[in-house]
């Protein structure tokens, strides 16, 4: 399957969310990605990959990757949950999606919750994989979730080592043998030069 091209919706603070389309079925089926996503580097895990053209194979499939990530806006902060519909919202206008299926993967689950209670009109489904309400402590223990925030945000020690993107310069490790990220950093990324005017 070919990879589908990018394009650029502008949310409405004026940031720019990548986003892609691929498929042809009779539904739209917007897929809201965990915390991490990189829509182009997507293609290249052959189980993703495989999993996309599935879902290509029934539906139009929408994916984007959030503000702070792959290819969309860098950010200064971690946004809001409200910003973060908003960008939803933004990426299903631009593709011309009036009311679709939502599926949210992993953190892109309690971020299609309030999206499809918000505006209900523009969501036919709702479709939860690998995804949860609330971080329950079971998962990971209130003083340990408290431990790990810090760490796992876009200000914290884990993002250098992650496909994220922010304006004070974080960088991407190199991939080292086998495709896993290793411990050295490359030089700072560069904006995509592709950012509509």
């Amino acid at each position: 399957m070919p990879r589908p091209e990018t394009r650029y919706a502008r949310s409405s603070d004026g940031a720019h969310i990548a986003w892609q389309t691929h498929g042809a079925g009779p539904l739209d089926l917007v897929f809201v990605h965990g915390f991490v996503s990189n829509l182009e580097l997507h293609w290249e895990e052959p189980g993703l990959a495989r999993f996309l053209a599935r879902l290509g194979g029934f539906a139009r499939v929408v994916r984007f990757a959030k503000r702070g990530t792959g290819l969309s806006d860098p950010v200064a902060d971690l946004p809001s949950l409200e910003t973060r519909m908003d960008d939803v919202r933004a990426v299903a206008d631009a593709a011309g999606v009036e009311r679709a299926v939502l599926l949210g993967g992993s953190e892109g689950g309690p971020m299609s919750m309030p999206f499809a209670a918000a505006w209900p009109e523009r969501v036919r489904a709702l479709v939860l994989y690998g995804s949860y309400a609330h971080f329950h402590p079971a998962v990971l223990p209130p003083d340990r979730l408290e431990a790990f925030v810090p760490v796992s945000t876009p200000s914290g020690a884990a993002a250098p080592r992650c496909a994220i993107s922010r304006r004070d310069g974080w960088t991407i490790p190199p991939a080292a043998p086998g495709g896993r990220a290793s411990s050295g950093s490359a030089p700072a990324r560069a904006p995509p030069s592709r950012w509509p005017a």
